[in-house]
């Protein structure tokens, strides 16, 4: 049976390549002509992209080398999932934990498949340079694919008896990690504009919450059935400004409304909804779920409204150290487009002792959270990949509690670092960026950093630190921030030796609290005191472009310093 199955992906997958589009030039003026040399020098594999590339067209510009290289890692990405196929099929040899991280990389790769069959319709019809946010969405989705290719890898090595599997896949893990790479390159010359990427002027505050309530459009029995178990009343308005429901379905334990689960409402979301018709909100009662939420990549522009921090409560324990990887071990899990959660804790209750314990995967492009608390020790709150803003919320952990690979904003949060094991260190972000062309980052705006009470009644003494250099070119920037005195003077973190400590990205811009001090900080070259210039890079109008996107979720955001 395994057998047959392998065969059957094989042709499944030269199906899918045969329709594959050859990569053509739009009818555009065309660029200058340019060797393969000067295109690939450049980016990161100069070698290696000039052993992909061709050489022998002297026409060639920019923008067809940047095709070839998309279409090239369009069928390379086929192939690998082809390759992942025959190791699930035949993996009778393998054990639980070799399989479960097979099983990472196999859902990462068919995102990947996403991810460049929408790039390469872009970059196939344009030879100029995107206006902003098409440019963004496309280096976006580029910058997700080498993120997730990394996570495949982690997940294989933290594997010690996927030995013969991290044999077999190394080599194409490699070599597609290059090819991604140039195709990431490429782009960012060819089509992502050279000026400030912001579409519009920073600084507003658009319409949001009101009074700490929903502007939500809905029917009149819609209103009737969120008033009927909400202690809040729900502005009923056709001004401009208020966030449109398509459909809401309650969540209560007590069986007296639409679902008695989380995952049950969840599965009834439509598929694939484009937002145009507004949101699917599921309105979760106040009560402790005990249950693994997890929103596919279909589940798209979904709403999850709950009664307050601490009210409505979704709580696991999976970690690391029970033979979860860590990518799969989240309480809550979202990959669908869109997602916006409000009024809710999201809880791992492994504990330190458990080490990588996940409250909250989030892979989710243009996701919102608002007034929700996430708690864990180790690894609480994985920004995975994409772009992410966070308002007003608390994070709670120990080691490297923000962490990940997404473009990140959180705006007026509370990170609270908690008591670790005897002999660890508290560590707030790890920030997993893997290239310099990547759109990537953590951004920290407006915030609190403070101990938690069982770190403050502590009769122990535990050093805290801003961040540490968890991939190459990790990035993160803490602006405007109170840093309490339980920060060490040093500030940052080395992760081993003096890795990343020239290529990472660290700043910090108008801090204050007892913990603000640059004067004892590390002395690396990555690590930099910011001017207002300089912070206007990483505010939500521009990192984010948030001002294209952010309004339509009613939550309240700053646009710029």
């Amino acid at each position: 049976m395994a057998f047959n199955l392998f065969f059957s992906s094989l042709t499944i997958f030269f199906i899918l390549a045969s329709s594959i589009p050859s990569p053509s030039s739009a009818d555009v003026p065309p660029a200058n002509p340019i060797s393969t040399g000067t295109a690939c020098k450049d980016t990161l594999y100069p070698a290696f992209c000039r052993s992909v590339l061709p050489t022998n067209n002297n026409s060639a510009n920019v923008y067809d080398y940047g095709r070839i290289s998309v279409h090239k890692s369009l069928s390379s990405a086929h192939k690998f999932i082809s390759l992942i196929d025959n190791y699930l099929h035949h993996s009778s040899f393998l054990t639980p934990s070799a399989i479960a991280a097979l099983q990472d990389c196999r859902f990462l790769a068919s995102l990947n498949l996403d991810f460049l069959l929408s790039s390469f319709q872009t970059v196939n019809t344009n030879s100029s340079v995107l206006p902003s946010i098409e440019a963004d969405d496309v280096q976006t989705m580029l910058s997700a694919i080498l993120t997730n290719v990394q996570t495949c890898l982690d997940g294989l090595r933290d594997t010690a008896s996927a030995w013969s599997v991290k044999n077999g896949l190394s080599m194409p893990l490699a070599n597609d990690t290059k090819l991604y790479s140039v195709s990431l390159a490429l782009f960012t010359k060819g089509w992502v504009p050279k000026k400030n990427k912001t579409s519009k002027p920073p600084g507003k505050t658009p319409i949001g919450f009101r009074n700490g309530r929903l502007p939500l459009k809905m029917s009149r029995q819609h209103q009737a059935i969120y008033e009927s178990v909400s202690r809040r009343k729900v502005l009923q308005t056709s001004n401009d400004g208020v966030v449109p429901v398509s459909d809401i379905v309650v969540v209560s334990q007590d069986g007296s409304f639409n679902f008695t689960t989380i995952t049950d409402a969840v599965n009834a979301a439509p598929r694939s909804s484009n937002g145009s018709n507004g949101y699917f909100l599921i309105y979760v009662t106040a009560g402790v779920y005990q249950e693994y939420v997890s929103i596919g990549k279909n589940q798209t522009y979904l709403m999850m409204i709950g009664d307050g921090i601490n009210q409505t409560v979704i709580t696991g324990n999976h970690s690391f150290d029970d033979g979860w990887t860590t990518f799969n071990s989240s309480t809550f899990s979202v990959v669908g487009k869109g997602f916006v959660a409000a009024g809710i804790t999201f809880r791992n209750t492994a504990g330190a002792i458990k080490h990588q314990a996940v409250a909250v995967r989030n892979g989710a492009d243009l996701s919102t959270f608002y007034q929700c608390s996430f708690e864990a020790y180790q690894d609480t709150l994985y920004a995975h990949s994409l772009r992410q803003f966070y308002r007003e919320c608390d994070i709670y952990g120990t080691i490297d509690f923000i962490f990940g690979n997404a473009a990140a904003v959180f705006q007026n949060c509370n990170m609270y670092p908690r008591l670790p094991l005897i002999g660890q260190f508290n560590v707030i972000t790890a920030q997993g960026r893997t290239d310099p062309n990547q759109n990537t980052g953590t951004s920290i705006q407006n915030c609190t950093i403070k101990a938690s009470d069982e770190l403050a009644s502590s009769n122990t003494t535990f050093d805290t630190f801003l961040g540490r250099p968890w991939k190459q070119y990790s990035r993160t920037v803490y602006m405007q921030s109170f840093l309490d005195d339980l920060i060490n003077p040093l500030g940052w973190h080395e992760w081993i030796g003096d890795f990343a400590l020239n290529t990472s990205y660290y700043a910090e811009f108008n801090n204050t609290g007892p913990g603000w001090n640059t004067s004892e900080r590390v002395t690396w070259p990555g690590y930099h005191i910011l001017n207002a210039t300089g912070a206007a890079n990483f505010t939500g109008s521009v990192f984010l472009l948030a001002d294209d996107w952010l309004p339509q979720t009613g939550v309240p955001y700053s646009g710029g310093l």
